[in-house]
Order: C-alpha cells, then structure tokens, then sequence
C-alpha cells in the first residue's frame, strides 16, 4: 500500500514540475495591477504535456447552472481538472472589476475619498463615496469560470513560476 502512495507521490510531483517549469512571462495580460493567464492558451499548454487531460465545469444539482448562487454571498463557480488521474477541484466567486461579489442585482458599498494633502506630504481621507457592483451576467459568469479553469492550472503548478 505504501509503494502505491508513493508512486502516485511521484506522479502528482511530475505533472507539477513539468508544468511549473512552463514560462508564462511572454503570454500574462495585465490589468489593474493584476496578472491574468489566457484560458486557451494554459489549456492548450496542458493539452500538449497531457493529452488525456481533462476539465469539468461544476453544475448546481437542482437547477443545472453552471454557479452556485446565494443572495446574502452572491455566485460561486467550481472546476475540476484531472491530469493522469489527479483531480483538483477550485471554485472562485463572481466579481466585478474592484474585486466585489456580484449578486443577481445591483448593490452599493461605501469607501473612503482619498486625496493627496501637499503641506502633509501623504493622502488624507477627505469624506466618503458610494460605487455601485452591477448585477451579474452570465458573461461575467462565464469569465469567471475560465478564470477558475486557470487557477485550477495553477494548483498543478502552471503559472506559478512568474
């Protein structure tokens, strides 16, 4: 029984060696800050090294939705990838531009007004304003399944040599 876990040790250490070993700094998007990875590009990079490998878009048992959805939290999309028998699940919420939950109808939060004092050298908080998180579309909750695709990659080690 040990030999076996061993084996499938050094089996889930390969595929993420060989996918860790993947340079990914000519093809990342940047955008607000953040580093996005094309979908079809890590699929195809896995599909490569992998042929069999496989992906599946998690659905809600009851209404067959590709998310799960809860109004106090708003939508949750899952992902499961299988690569020589290895399977990771992941799941990453729905969000807007600014990081926030989407829900299925518009909401607003409140967040500081910061502007840079000259006499104190650094930002001063001067008041507070009101930004809106649109209701989520299934466009959004298409963005974010590939993205939870990617991150799955991630946790067999594509992109996180960066």
């Amino acid at each position: 029984m040990a030999e076996k876990k061993q084996e499938f040790e050094v089996a889930e250490n390969h595929i993420f060696n060989v996918l860790y070993q993947i340079d990914v700094k000519n093809v990342v998007e940047k955008k607000n800050n953040l580093t996005y990875l094309s979908w079809a590009w890590a699929w195809a990079e896995v599909c490569k090294r992998y042929p069999d490998a496989t992906y599946k878009i998690e659905r809600d048992e009851i209404t067959k939705m590709p998310y799960l959805y809860d109004p106090q939290t708003g939508y949750m999309v899952f992902t499961q990838v299988t690569i020589k028998n290895q399977t990771h699940e992941m799941w990453l919420p729905v969000m807007d531009s600014a990081n926030k939950a989407m829900k299925d109808s518009q909401y607003t939060y409140t967040v500081a007004n910061w502007e840079y004092d000259p006499v104190k050298k650094k930002k001063v908080k001067n008041g507070e304003t009101d930004r809106t998180v649109e209701a989520a579309t299934m466009f959004d909750i298409n963005k974010a399944l590939m993205r939870c695709l990617v991150k799955n990659l991630a946790m067999f080690g594509l992109g996180c040599l960066c």
